[in-house]
Order: C-alpha cells, then sequence, then structure tokens
C-alpha cells in the first residue's frame, strides 16, 4: 500500500466530516461508520490510523476551535483602535456571534451531565479561563475605559457564570428569563465598573444561550 505522503489533508478531511456528522446528528449518534461513509474513500482503518477514537476526533476539534479563538483574541488585543472596554465588548460578540464555536458547544454540552467532565471543566473555568479576560480588564484599567478594583475577580465572574450559570441545563430557563439573568450579570459587572454589556448585547447572549441549550436537547446523546 502506497504511503500517504500528505497525512494533514487526511487528518483535516476526517475532522471536517466528523464535525459536520456530529452537528447534524449528535455526538452519540454518530458512529465511526458514518464518518467513512461520508468521507467515501477511506476505511474504519484509516481513521483509527490518524484517531485512536471518535473522542479524540471531538477532542481535536474542541482544541482546534480553542486555538482559533486565541488566535482572534490575539488579532484583537493588538488593535490601537480599541479600548480596552471595547476589546472586552468584542472578544463577547466574538464568542457568541462564532456559529461553527456555537455548534461545537451544542455537541460538547450532554457531556456535562458526566460528573467527572463537570469537574474538569468547573476547574478550567476557575483557574484557567479568567486568564483569557484579565489582561484584557487590567489594559482597561491602564486606559481609563474599566476603572474597577477587582480585576481578578471581575475575570473569574465572568468566566464561571457565563459558562455555568448561564446554562439552561443547570439553570432551567426560557428565552425571557435567561435575559432576564443576563441583565442581573451586567448589573453586577456594572457595579464594579466593567460595564461591558449593552442592550445589543443582551441581546445577543440571550439569543445564544437559548439556542445552545435547545439544540443541545434535540441531539440528546442517550436517545
Amino acid at each position: 500500500m502506497a504511503r500517504n505522503a500528505h497525512p494533514e489533508i487526511t487528518e483535516r478531511r476526517i475532522l471536517e466530516a466528523a464535525r459536520d456528522l456530529f452537528m447534524e446528528k449528535g455526538y452519540e449518534r454518530t458512529s465511526i461508520q458514518n464518518i467513512v461513509d461520508r468521507l467515501g474513500d477511506l476505511s474504519k482503518g484509516a481513521i483509527y490510523h490518524h484517531f485512536k477514537s471518535k473522542e479524540a476526533i471531538l477532542d481535536r476539534l474542541n482544541s482546534a476551535d480553542w486555538d482559533y479563538s486565541q488566535g482572534e483574541r490575539e488579532r484583537i488585543m493588538t488593535r490601537n483602535d480599541l479600548t480596552g472596554l471595547q476589546k472586552l465588548r468584542a472578544l463577547f460578540t466574538l464568542a457568541i456571534g462564532n456559529e461553527e464555536h456555537q455548534k461545537l458547544n451544542e455537541v460538547g454540552l450532554p457531556f456535562l451531565d458526566d460528573p467527572t467532565t463537570l469537574a474538569s471543566n468547573l476547574n478550567f473555568w476557575a483557574t484557567e479561563l479568567p486568564k483569557h479576560w484579565l489582561p484584557i480588564i487590567e489594559e482597561g484599567m491602564r486606559d481609563g475605559s474599566i476603572p474597577t478594583e477587582y480585576p481578578q475577580e471581575a475575570a473569574e465572574l465572568i468566566s464561571l457564570l457565563a459558562n455555568y450559570w448561564l446554562l439552561t441545563r443547570f439553570y432551567p430557563a426560557n428565552r425571557t428569563q435567561l435575559r432576564h439573568r443576563i441583565q442581573c450579570l451586567a448589573t453586577m459587572l456594572d457595579a464594579i465598573n466593567i460595564p461591558v454589556f449593552d442592550d445589543e448585547l443582551i441581546d445577543l447572549t440571550a439569543d445564544f444561550y437559548a439556542q445552545l441549550d435547545e439544540q443541545s436537547d434535540e441531539q440528546g446523546p442517550y436517545d
């Protein structure tokens, strides 16, 4: 058998096919055979040569999504025409406006029902994700657009509440109730001089979280 001279191309094709199937059918409803059928010219063995499991494929997709978001964050951070507060708003808007990011979140949301996975995510949200927000808040403190005395606490609030408290999987709510909850988060941040949420961003965020859990329920992992 001829050696694959471009394994990265094969891996990209596998990832793209798997991503599309996960989004169409849900993760649990997608089998390796489904991925084989979608590609048309690869065997199961070829897929397992590149990825040891379906979970490994999802892990790679999530890793790529994180790398993309970090690249966009760096692009925003280097802009000289935005204040720290404007950069913070831009990052929020980017996170909730990226359709592929939202769909990957929909795929991964049911995994939070597993206590081990939830504990791992809570640890990441509490310890690592605040590092994503803190430099932006500190830049806003330097340029005067975010006159807060609580930069670390604000980074932790944003990381934990936006990734846990706003998930209707844990705190059930309809769209109206979600908007009210996000308005509460906005009020808390306003109180410590981080006025990141305007009415438009509150509405966009409410739409994002309402759609997120609605689609996740339709693709329930154990149906």
